[in-house]
């Protein structure tokens, strides 16, 4: 596909993939935008991490903590920026009709956002494990991931279907 084919279609066209396509791009970059905000605080740019009045979350605590800092020698915020951009990427990439032809894509997406929830479970798991609170931010993420799930799965499953139909 040409790039202004691409640029019209992701921009101007109407579908319920790519509507569903479009909320998993914005859902993937709240989670980077709350992993930009963690890593502001998990590199000392900040100081301190606002958290909403609910006694279960103290993302400071838990974005200091060994938790935090225990995978690549890097803080783990800085690993979510790019994990949930990668995300973005793949729901953004593609035209319209990408189920037909480029079925690996919306398979590739949907295939990402079951690993961003999987992940996202076992690292609350581990939050709560070690620290006994939540990251408000790591958790809004969360909550964003699981919506991505429910919001690529159809097209992941049209896609199988068009390769088992080859």
């Amino acid at each position: 596909m040409n790039p202004t084919q691409l640029s019209h279609e992701l921009r101007e066209e109407q579908s319920a993939d790519l509507t569903n396509r479009r909320w998993i791009v914005g859902l993937s970059l709240l989670g980077v935008a709350a992993g930009q905000i963690v890593s502001l605080y998990q590199t000392g740019i900040i100081k301190h991490l606002p958290d909403p009045p609910v006694s279960i979350f103290d993302s400071d605590k838990v974005d200091a903590s060994d938790y935090a800092y225990k995978r690549l020698q890097t803080p783990d915020a800085l690993m979510m920026v790019v994990t949930y951009g990668l995300t973005a990427w793949l729901a953004g990439a593609g035209g319209k009709n990408r189920v037909e032809d480029q079925p690996w894509l919306p398979i590739a997406t949907g295939v990402k956002t079951l690993v961003d929830v999987g992940t996202a479970a076992q690292l609350a798991r581990e939050e709560w494990q070690e620290n006994k609170a939540f990251c408000a931010y790591c958790q809004a993420a969360t909550v964003a991931s699981v919506a991505s799930v429910a919001l690529a799965v159809p097209e992941m499953i049209r896609a199988f279907r068009t390769i088992f139909r080859r």
